[in-house]
């Protein structure tokens, strides 16, 4: 028989009659094979699928062709389908309709909901608020379950970016993290990810850990505190606290960088990225004397920092080059994707301080880490967990995979 004389499948919006096969009960081995078995006596055509296996329990639904010859054959096909489910002690339901699933609206997107926990309440006011912007919840399909919980809602019928403002009042209520992405191909591209470096990529401040060797902690921390916060010029602050350290022996560099401590998911967030062919780098308002040490040790595709000034083998309290301030992040971020070959649209960016929010509002996607108020209202979204590696989910990839990327070194 030709392609062309061969009879089309039932489409969306086709009239044809055709049969929701519902199974549920506990899951085993064979299940999905025997359903198929029993119904293919029947020469059915297959049109969707989807099955779900929640704590051993599996949800089997397939929608298929009516069976010819009409009234009889379809009793017998129910007939003999619940008697194959009894068989397997599963509960079976079957639907009858016409053609397919109605064609999903316009505006399509991703919602990733974090919950620590993700409580009940949050979940229904997250599909309350999808609702009242005219949404329909399409799929929902978990991603992790810890260190937390991370569901996916796939979302039609309404635009992403009325989706995403939306649900952002509404997560911070609800002490939840919520990221809105559109759907389509370049989520699955290849990427860029930008990560700010203090407090984000590190634990740490790293002109602290350097004020630390020179007794000036405090002081420095406290400018450190009120530039995050948008509170004062960076390039002022920085200037103001890099002369605190002038006299400091070049040795303490190798000492700081000692100190450092890397952001809980940091390094699997990074090997992860690269084996799905992603390009990560780092823009940081500390110092390369840092930085070219974490792209060395993390393979980082790109890195740039701030320079302290070292002469005759002391820190001389400045700085040298050019200054990456705040609009200096949002600049490198644009040099690194130019450089990497990826759009400016399928960036991410993270990061936690207001001389973070021009990098993070250029960047297709900008998440706020950990961040300060000022900087969590403005990025696309937020994450208030203090796991690195969750920025993955909010990319739709799955704990599973993220374990699978990782468990050979």
């Amino acid at each position: 028989m030709s392609a062309a004389s061969q009879t089309p499948p039932v489409a969306a919006g086709d009239d044809a009659p055709t049969l929701l096969v519902k199974i549920f009960g506990k899951d085993r081995p064979g299940i999905t094979a025997g359903l198929f078995d029993t119904l293919a006596a029947f020469a059915v055509d297959v049109i969707d699928i989807e099955q779900i296996v929640t704590r051993g329990r599996i949800t089997l639904c397939a929608l298929v062709t009516a069976p010819a010859g009409g009234a009889p054959a379809e009793g017998n096909l129910r007939a003999t389908v619940h008697s194959w489910a009894e068989s397997m002690r599963l509960q079976t339901e079957i639907i009858s309709g016409r053609g397919d699933n109605r064609p999903r609206g316009t505006g399509r997107s991703h919602v990733t909901v974090l919950g620590h926990p993700l409580t009940a309440g949050s979940t229904a006011a997250i599909a309350a608020c999808i609702t009242d912007t005219g949404g329909n919840i399409d799929r929902i399909f978990r991603l992790a379950k810890y260190p937390v919980t991370a569901v996916e809602f796939a979302v039609s019928g309404t635009e992403t970016e009325k989706l995403r403002t939306a649900l952002a009042t509404e997560s911070a209520a609800l002490g939840v993290d919520v990221a809105v992405v559109a759907a389509g191909l370049q989520r699955r591209a290849q990427r860029l990810v930008v990560m700010d470096v203090d407090s984000t990529l590190i634990q740490d401040e790293v002109i602290e850990l350097f004020a630390a060797h020179a007794g000036c902690e405090a002081e420095v921390a406290e400018v450190t505190a009120r530039a995050m916060r948008g509170e004062l010029d960076f390039e002022e602050s920085l200037h103001e606290r890099v002369a605190l350290l002038a006299g400091l022996d070049e040795s303490v560099v190798d000492k700081v960088r000692a100190e450092v401590r890397l952001t809980p998911g940091a390094r699997t967030l990074i090997k992860t990225l690269k084996q799905l062919g992603f390009q990560v780098g780092v823009v940081s308002g500390g110092f390369t004397q840092v930085t070219d040490d974490l792209r060395e040790r993390l393979g980082l595709d790109f890195a740039s920092a701030n320079t302290l000034e070292i002469v005759d083998g002391r820190l001389t309290g400045r700085v040298t080059g050019e200054i990456v301030d705040r609009a200096g992040k949002a600049r490198l971020l644009r040099r690194f994707a130019a450089e990497a070959g990826v759009p400016l649209a399928q960036t991410v960016a993270v990061g936690d301080g207001a001389n973070d929010l021009d990098m993070l509002n250029a960047a297709g996607l900008g998440v706020a880490f950990n961040a300060k108020p000022v900087v969590r209202e403005a990025a696309h979204t937020a994450v208030n967990v203090p796991f690195l590696d969750t920025v993955l989910y909010l990319l739709g990839v799955t704990r599973e995979e993220v374990e699978a990327a990782n468990t050979h070194e």
